[in-house]
């Protein structure tokens, strides 16, 4: 297939360099940061509807499942060999996970738990290394799905997320715009009719799937608009239109289900949560990307978003850990808007811990990894120069 020109010459979209879409990696923080707010609820609570808003918080990792497959899409090139891809992924996400996970260890895990702590679980290595190799999230049990560092479970996710990724755009890759706006819209009606069965027979084989499985929509619908995007698609989708829809349905699901308890529309927007906010995300994402190829001004691409977008992952790795540490030094405290005093502080830490993390484990590893099998590379294509006769 291919869609543009240049010089007179037909391309295809995997050959074209793409820009960086900055606006994106300052999206990716925000994201962070409510599933930071959702955890820290559990340390100090806010009362009324504010607790049931930043409730939802846990949201933000249906944001980064659809935001992957997004950027991995539109990032894509056939100059990248399928080995080297694994390696990158693997350089990008594991080095660090690891170095998360030895932090997380000692806030989570002991020899002689306490009962009242009940986050706290004995060591057992068979799971902690479930964990370290990011098969923890195949398992239906709550304690090996949140084993290691309890964050990682999405990283599970994720490993089957790269490892799919180059076979599902080898199919994707063959069509043009229309083809991957149906994908995307057949695989969000899929992930409607999964939760529907889910919510209508909860003891069917189906609704045990393991939660790598049943997030792989979200990863796939990102990957389907960003080749539609690749490939020419400029649907005309407002940034505030889309956080407007985010906001909504945030607001659905928190009012909904409480004030209309027992109601169709409880019931519904209730157990369709999940898929509604991957909608909203997905369209979110849509507009941003959209308006940072335009060329439009965004405050989302501030070089200070973008640098803490650049930190979000490690954030995300670590937030949890010192929340936690928080809470086994000054227990649970009572719900009130004075713990509002709190989360700036422990944010502050969090973002410190994430950039020691990033610049100190996770970026200088990467290289050294990436630098490694790229060398490889060269020089198994180093031509050989035959000797003199």
């Amino acid at each position: 297939m291919t869609v543009s020109t240049a010089g007179g010459v037909a391309t295809h979209p995997l050959d074209q360099r793409m820009p960086r879409l900055d606006a994106l990696t300052g999206a990716r923080w925000w994201a962070a940061f409510f599933v930071f707010t959702y955890h820290m609820l559990v340390f100090a609570p806010v009362p009324g509807i504010t607790a049931e808003v930043l409730g939802k918080g846990f949201f933000g990792v249906t944001f980064f499942f659809v935001l992957s497959g997004f950027v991995l899409t539109w990032s894509a090139s056939r100059a990248v060999s399928l080995s080297t891809f694994y390696w990158r992924r693997f350089a990008r996400i594991w080095p660090v996970h690891v170095a998360a996970t030895l932090i997380a260890i000692p806030v989570f895990y002991s020899l002689m738990p306490d009962p009242d702590q009940s986050w706290v679980k004995p060591y057992d290595v068979v799971v902690l290394l479930l964990s370290i190799l990011l098969l923890q999230a195949w398992s239906r049990d709550p304690v090996v799905i949140f084993a290691g560092n309890p964050a990682a479970w999405t990283l599970s996710c994720e490993a089957l997320f790269y490892a799919v990724h180059p076979w599902i755009g080898r199919v994707m890759h063959r069509w043009r715009v229309r083809g991957a706006v149906v994908l995307a819209l057949a695989v969000v009606s899929a992930a409607f009719a999964y939760r529907a069965l889910v919510m209508v027979a909860p003891e069917a084989l189906v609704a045990q799937l393991p939660l790598p499985i049943v997030r792989l929509s979200e990863f796939v619908i990102g990957m389907a608009l960003a080749w539609a995007v690749r490939c020419g698609w400029r649907p005309r989708v407002p940034v505030w239109a889309a956080f407007a829809v985010v906001g909504a349905i945030i607001i659905a699901i928190t009012v909904v289900p409480t004030r209309l308890t027992g109601s169709f529309a409880a019931t519904a927007i209730g157990g369709f949560a999940n898929e509604l906010v991957t909608v909203g995300c997905a369209l979110t994402i849509l507009a941003i990307g959209l308006q940072s190829l335009s060329g439009k001004p965004s405050l989302l691409a501030h070089p200070a978003l973008v640098r803490l977008g650049e930190w979000s992952y490690a954030f995300y790795l670590v937030h949890a850990t010192i929340i936690y540490a928080f809470l086994t030094i000054f227990g649970f405290q009572a719900p009130s808007w004075i713990n509002l005093i709190v989360y700036p502080i422990l944010l502050a830490l969090a973002i410190a811990a994430a950039a020691a993390l990033h610049h100190g484990v996770e970026k200088p590893i990467e290289r050294r990894m990436r630098r490694w099998k790229d060398d490889r590379a060269a020089r198994a294509v180093k031509p050989t120069i035959p000797a003199s006769a």
